[in-house]
C-alpha cells in the first residue's frame, strides 16, 4: 500500500503543473466566455446616461442565431470544410507515400521544401497571397491574363478558393510531415512481404501503409476539422484587399470579433463563441466515433 501511495502521489505531483494550466488557460476562459454572454449592456434614460450590464439569460444566443450574417458564416464554413479537409488530408497523405516511397529521391529537400510554408507565420502567409491575388500588382494575375484566363480572386465565386489555397499553402507540408514519420515507424518486414507476395506499388501504398497509420491519419483529419471551424486570420486579411467581397461577418469567428471589438457587443460575441465551440466539439466527438467505428470493422 506504501508503494503505490508512493506512487499515486508522485503521479499527482507530476501532474500538478499540467492541471493548473489547463485550468487558467482553458477551464477559466470558457467558464468567463459562458458567463459573459449571459449579460448584455444597456443604456439607460434617453441615451445620455452611462452604460450599465444586466443579466439577459439566453437572449445573446438568441441575437446570435437569429442573426443572418452569423448563420451564413456557418454555410460559409460547411463550402470551406467540405473542399479544405479532402485536399488537405489526401495532399498530405499523397505526398507523404510519394516520399516514402522507394522511387522517391532528395527526400531531405522535398521534406523541407514542403514544410517551409508553414514556418511563415499565419498572417504574413495571407499579406503575401492578398498581394500575389490583386491585380496589377500580382505578377500571376498578369500572367493569367496574358494567358487569357480571367479569375478574380477577390469576387464572390473567387474568395472560397482563395482562403482555401492560402490555407492549403500553410498547412500542407506539416500535416505531410507527421504522416512520413509515421510511415518511418511502419515495419519495413510487412512491406517487403507484400512486395514478395506479388503486391504493388500501389496495392501496398493503399492496403498497407495506410491502414498501419490509420491512427496518424485521424489525429490529423481531427484537428484538421477543429482549425477549419476556427477559420479567421486568412479572410481577415483578404476583407481588406481592394473589392474584396469577404464581409467582416465572412466567417462565424469574424462575427465574433466584430461583434466584440467594432460593435463593443461584448455578450454577443461570447455567445457567437460559445456556440461555435460547440460546434466544433460536436464534429469532433461525430468525427472520433465515425473513425472508431471504422477501425472496428478493419
Amino acid at each position: 500500500m506504501k508503494a503505490r501511495t508512493r506512487t499515486h502521489a508522485a503521479a499527482g505531483v507530476l501532474l500538478t503543473p499540467f492541471f493548473v494550466l489547463f485550468t487558467l488557460v482553458m477551464v477559466v476562459p470558457i467558464g468567463y466566455a459562458v458567463w459573459l454572454s449571459l449579460f448584455t449592456q444597456k443604456q439607460s434614460g434617453l441615451g445620455f446616461g452611462g452604460k450599465e450590464t444586466v443579466f439577459s439569460g439566453l437572449a445573446n444566443y438568441a441575437a446570435a442565431l437569429g442573426d443572418p450574417a452569423f448563420r451564413e458564416g456557418f454555410v460559409v464554413l460547411l463550402g470551406y470544410c467540405v473542399f479544405y479537409i479532402p485536399l488537405m488530408i489526401g495532399g498530405a497523405l499523397a505526398l507523404a507515400l510519394l516520399l516514402d516511397s522507394t522511387l522517391a529521391r532528395a527526400r531531405r529537400f522535398f521534406q523541407l521544401a514542403l514544410f517551409l510554408p508553414h514556418a511563415v507565420p499565419g498572417i504574413i502567409a495571407a499579406l503575401i497571397w492578398v498581394y500575389l491575388y490583386t491585380p496589377q500588382l500580382s505578377p500571376v494575375v498578369d500572367a493569367m491574363e496574358a494567358g487569357g484566363i480571367g479569375f478574380d480572386f477577390f469576387a464572390p465565386e473567387g474568395a472560397l478558393p482563395s482562403v482555401i489555397n492560402i490555407a492549403l499553402w500553410e498547412w500542407l507540408g506539416y500535416n505531410m510531415v507527421i504522416f512520413y514519420a509515421a510511415l518511418q515507424a511502419v515495419d519495413r518486414s510487412v512491406l517487403e512481404a507484400a512486395t514478395v507476395d506479388g503486391a504493388g506499388a500501389w496495392r501496398i501504398a493503399l492496403s498497407i501503409k495506410v491502414p498501419l497509420i490509420r491512427a496518424s491519419v485521424v489525429m490529423v483529419a481531427l484537428f484538421t476539422v477543429i482549425g477549419s471551424l476556427q477559420l479567421f486570420t486568412e479572410p481577415l486579411i483578404i476583407n481588406k484587399g481592394t473589392g474584396s467581397s469577404v464581409t467582416s461577418t465572412w466567417t462565424p469567428n469574424m462575427y465574433a470579433y466584430t461583434a466584440a471589438f467594432d460593435r463593443n457587443d461584448y455578450g454577443l460575441a461570447a455567445a457567437a463563441s460559445v456556440l461555435l465551440a460547440l460546434t466544433a466539439a460536436l464534429l469532433s466527438f461525430a468525427v472520433t466515433r465515425f473513425t472508431g467505428r471504422k477501425g472496428k470493422k478493419a
